[in-house]
């Protein structure tokens, strides 16, 4: 069982807009907070840490 959670820098213009994550050795689980039993991303540590920077940026 994956234990999710969800940051509080993850909120949109509306609020809602969230993702969780659920974070185990060697792999990181992306998932839609309103969406939990959708589709989700497994990405290695290593491609999650390329990827923040690229979706943070502004």
């Amino acid at each position: 069982m994956l234990a999710w959670f969800k940051s509080s820098y993850s909120s949109g213009n509306d609020g809602e807009s969230c993702v969780e994550l659920a974070v185990t050795p060697g792999t990181v689980h992306v998932r839609d907070s309103k969406s939990t039993d959708g589709p989700r991303l497994t990405l290695t540590p290593e491609a999650w840490a390329e990827f923040v920077p690229y979706a943070s940026y502004s």
